[in-house]
């Protein structure tokens, strides 16, 4: 029986990004895999989310914050290997870019994306300091790099020196719950729980500057004027870090009343909330995946979508890709994605054909593979 231990914490303390990726792909494993013995670490403290339920899957919790676990691994290089709290392990795997102390064990890190080397002027100081000293330590630690997608493997490769043949692509899997939906009454509780009543264009992200909101709003404030348009913009997505121009471009671009922030939006409303959009909207400067594009392709959304980074690469054909520094294209893409009913079809199926080639069921099979791999040859 191979014993694998995993950090959980971001699938218990993250509702989207990293926290969607380990919930999604975990939870394949522990359906797929009963031969295998998990056992899953969570920084537990105030953490409230679920872990798989199996046979095979256990979980130890510790009484401190992923800030804290952080702190005495990252910062005070605590020598305490994993193994004291999780038992002997054959493999060893962070989905969340850093590796704490091991013992003997095996190790895989999962790197989603570089953007703090890329595009370090839209990350928090603070955050950024962390990620320059944790993350090229831990991808020099590992025995094996998980990268979200051909993008990020390039980039491991040319910004950190990682060997190409330590580096393997397995790119993220789509939920099964986003589909169209078309039950007439689960469309009009989430308009009323949004205050939906107009026609809209999609934002959905964390609100930090690697996302281009201002650039967003000003396509939008840009295609308002050039044509009577009866839609909003919704933007749904926590608050991140550095998101105060977000808001000041709102104000000076007097949208008040036509641009509004849902905050963020449970896992549960997605699926209505991307099938009631005109279209998505996502013209982020840098994505090492860009999971969005593909849950909006799923409920047959069309998609506008940045030109840039792992964008061209997840979306394919099934998407208008825009230069997102051009406002003016941005504008005008979206206009056609809205008024040009032949485009919205071809996009609406090609999009839905593009999404069904991203399954977690297919990305955990090719972790178990890695798995199984490094510890044969250990």
């Amino acid at each position: 029986m191979l014993r694998i231990g995993v950090d959980y914490t971001a699938a218990v303390r993250q509702g989207a990004g990293i926290g969607r990726y380990t919930r999604g792909i975990i939870g394949a494993l522990a359906a797929q895999d009963r031969e295998s013995s998990y056992r899953l670490f969570v920084a537990g403290r105030g953490a409230q989310g679920h872990t798989p339920h199996a046979p095979n899957v256990r979980t130890r919790r510790v009484p401190l914050t992923d800030v804290e676990a952080a702190w005495l691994w990252q910062d005070l290089r605590l020598p305490l290997p994993i193994e004291l709290l999780l038992g002997p392990l054959d493999v060893f795997h962070s989905p969340d870019f850093v590796l704490p102390p091991v013992w003997r064990a095996r190790t895989i890190v999962t790197v989603h994306d570089l953007s703090f080397l890329r595009v370090p002027e839209h990350a928090h100081p603070r955050v950024l300091a962390y990620l320059l000293r944790s993350v090229p330590r831990a991808v020099r630690r590992a025995d094996l790099v998980l990268a979200v997608s051909e993008c990020t493997a390039r980039d491991l490769v040319e910004l950190l020196g990682v060997p190409r043949e330590r580096v393997l692509v397995i790119c993220p899997g789509v939920d099964a719950h986003f589909r169209p939906v078309e039950d007439a009454d689960t469309l009009t509780a989430v308009r009323r729980r949004y205050g939906l009543e107009r026609p809209f264009i999609l934002g959905v992200g964390t609100l930090q500057p690697r996302k281009n909101l201002t650039g967003l709003i000003e396509a939008f404030a840009r295609l308002t004027a050039q044509r009577s348009l009866p839609h909003e913009l919704i933007i749904a997505g926590r608050e991140g870090w550095l998101y105060e121009p977000i808001f000041a471009r709102v104000q000076a671009l007097r949208l008040h009343d036509r641009v509004r922030f849902l905050g963020f939006v449970a896992d549960e409303d997605l699926p209505a909330l991307y099938t009631l959009a005109g279209c998505l909207a996502y013209p982020s400067f840098y994505e090492g995946f860009g999971l969005p594009a593909l849950e909006a392709m799923a409920c047959g959304t069309p998609v506008v979508a940045s030109s840039t980074s792992s964008l061209p690469e997840v979306a394919g054909p099934a998407a208008l890709l825009v230069d997102p520094h051009d406002v003016d294209g941005l504008a005008a893409a979206l206009d056609r994605a809205l008024h040009d009913e032949q485009l919205r079809a071809g996009l609406c199926r090609a999009g839905r054909q593009r999404a069904a080639q991203f399954t977690w069921r297919r990305a955990a099979q090719q972790l178990l593979a890695a798995y199984r791999s490094l510890a044969s040859h250990a």
